[in-house]
């Protein structure tokens, strides 16, 4: 297992909570959600929303900071990395917006066909995984044991009386896509939310999302 030390984009030991963060080196946007046990940092170009990278897993807190296992790199056909640690040094700016419904992780769980509810499994290795977190939303499609990356997109939502809408500011398949705001319907039934609407192909779509717990 390759394990990369990074010496200079933590925050003060205090403020590990659940927050979104930001912060730009080189032209390059890097965004972390982060809640009280998982961590996703992507980074996009500030001029175009170019998607450079993304990789997030489920972090422990050490002293000095926190250590990251990936679930997914999509850098990982070049660099090799399964974990990564974070320590003290440089703050992140915090970015993060007013909460929302709908915060949380959400494993993509089925969809709604005309003959009805069509399951699928995700306790596989293979998983969509979409993190709401302080207004940001991010999803990435990923398998754990291959670490294979399949996509991911991300940018701004807001979530209110039944309607929930994203503003994509990057998007790993189609940068032309960036700008793009794609409103949908959403229900809550328990541990489920069912999404409804346009994707970016302004095709319909009925998916299903099952919280993780």
């Amino acid at each position: 297992m390759k394990k990369l030390i990074l010496l200079f984009l933590f925050c003060p030991h205090s403020v590990i909570q659940a927050q979104v963060f930001a912060f730009t080196v080189n032209g390059q946007n890097h965004r972390i959600l982060m809640d009280d046990n998982y961590l996703i940092e992507t980074v996009f170009m500030k001029i175009n929303g170019a998607f450079v990278l993304s990789r997030g897993g489920y972090y422990t807190k050490t002293a000095n900071g926190i250590d990251l296992a990936f679930e997914f790199n999509s850098n990982y056909e070049r660099d090799s990395l399964t974990s990564i640690s974070f320590t003290l040094n440089n703050p992140w700016n915090k970015i993060s917006q007013a909460d929302q419904e709908l915060e949380g992780k959400w494993l993509m769980a089925g969809r709604v066909k005309a003959e009805g509810e069509q399951r699928q499994n995700f306790t596989g290795s293979r998983k969509t995984l979409k993190f709401l977190l302080d207004g940001y939303f991010q999803w990435t499609a990923f398998d754990t044991e291959s670490m294979r990356f399949m996509g991911s997109g991300g940018g701004t939502y807001s979530a209110q009386n039944k309607e929930y809408i994203e503003t994509l500011d990057y998007f790993s398949r189609d940068n032309k896509k960036v700008g793009k705001v794609l409103p949908f319907e959403f229900l809550l039934n328990e541990n489920d939310w069912y999404h409804k609407g346009l994707n970016s192909k302004s095709k319909a779509m009925h998916e299903i999302w099952c919280r993780r717990i």
